[in-house]
């Protein structure tokens, strides 16, 4: 069964998914939707039908540690696990089996694995403080460890474009290497004194997010390696993982403090309340690919399905008409496919959609967050024609 959770009222809905004997250390979704994945500390990766809450066939074994990381390929053909037993496995979505022998060449536990954009490579970041990049059709080491971290390798990224690579480590670092090359590009990125858990590459690659030990999150700028604004603080203990929702307008983060925060991209700032209820550690999120759910893995064994923006309107767009949902003109209205009018935004409250266009209005100047209320939706071509002060 799926947990969903209110963001508003922080109340549960339905039950989390249940199947692992251990603290679940990572979950991820299929590109298109349809299932979650989760590693554990049981050794075993499960599917879950992302709809329903149900299995989908029997544990993946094969890990005698603890599953660290897992990931789909960009294409959802196969899942990529990495464990603390040093290796790396790739496994066939479709039936679970795995496909050809471990990756070996790690001499201590794999923290994370992640696919290259374009499905060719892999990268693992291990304890033993190095990356390693792998042919993902052949499973062979593509040149050498990239060696610069002193201490373990905690959270690995790629850039959209697959140029470049990210790591964070405990060594307090998080440093960018060229993928072709295996190169470090320009110095680490250095702002804590705690070490870094986890990394994430915004969608457009214009900026990274960490979470570190110290309990907050800071936004980078890839080109140039500077701290974007101030660090985003809320959590009260450390960020083992940090994600960006699909359109790249949010920062999601789980803690170790049992919650999960949303965050303004642009301007750091929290949006919304902290999603909590959870009893134990969150070890891992991640946004769904429509942006409407998150899932999250945990300490309690279990994975939870949020839906973060559960008490506004539904997504739906659906006057006459319209075909789709798009962010407000110069003048404040929003309109269909066809360039017919939908709505009137007012001003102050034209600080960006949340998408798809008719969920929410997020953040004000106020501070505020808006939600639309059609109770008395009227449909005009002209605001003065259908316009009563009466209702104000």
């Amino acid at each position: 069964m799926i947990r969903i959770w209110d963001a508003e009222t922080g109340a549960p809905v339905g039950k989390p998914l249940a199947g692992h004997s251990s603290g679940v250390l990572s979950v991820a979704y299929s590109p298109d939707g349809r299932h979650i994945i989760s590693g554990s500390y049981d050794d075993t990766i499960q599917i879950w039908d992302a709809e329903t809450g149900a299995a989908v066939g029997k544990p993946l074994e094969g890990h005698s540690e603890g599953v660290s990381s897992v990931v789909y390929s960009p294409n959802g053909r196969h899942i990529i696990s990495g464990s603390y037993d040093t290796t790396i496995r790739i496994w066939d979505a479709e039936t679970g089996a795995a496909v050809g022998t471990p990756l070996k060449g790690h001499s201590w536990g794999v923290w994370s694995v992640v696919y290259s954009p374009d499905g060719r490579h892999i990268v693992s970041g291990s304890n033993d403080n190095t990356i390693r990049i792998w042919d993902a059709e052949t499973g062979a080491a593509v040149g050498k460890p990239l060696e610069k971290h002193s201490q373990g390798v905690t959270s690995a990224a790629y850039s959209p474009d697959g140029r470049h690579i990210i790591s964070g480590s405990y060594d307090t670092t998080i440093r960018i290497w060229d993928a072709e090359t295996g190169a470090a590009v320009g110095k680490p990125l250095k702002g804590h004194s705690k070490g870094v858990l986890s990394v994430a590459c915004s969608p457009d690659g214009r900026h990274i997010i960490s979470g570190y030990y110290d309990n907050t999150i800071r936004i980078w700028d890839l080109q140039t390696g500077a701290a974007v604004g101030v660090p985003l603080k809320g959590h009260s203990s450390g960020v083992p993982s940090v994600s960006y929702s699909p359109d790249g307008r949010r920062v999601v983060s789980g803690s170790y403090d049992k919650t999960i925060r949303i965050w303004d991209a642009e301007t750091n700032a929290e949006v919304g309340r902290p999603l909590e209820g959870e009893i134990a550690s969150i070890l891992s999120v991640v946004s769904s690919p429509d942006g409407q759910h998150i899932v999250s893995g945990s300490n309690s064994n279990t994975i939870r399905v949020y839906e973060p923006f559960s008490h506004q309107p539904s997504s739906s767009c659906n006057p006459p008409h319209a075909h789709s949902c798009s962010q407000p003109d110069s003048q404040g209205w929003v309109r269909d496919s066809d360039g017919g009018l939908l709505y009137w935004v007012p001003i102050d409250c034209r600080g960006g959609l949340h998408s798809p266009a008719l969920i929410a209005i997020s953040p004000t100047p106020h501070g505020r967050t808006v939600s639309l209320n059609f109770e008395d939706f009227a449909f005009g071509t002209a605001w003065t024609e259908i316009f009563n002060s009466a209702q104000l």
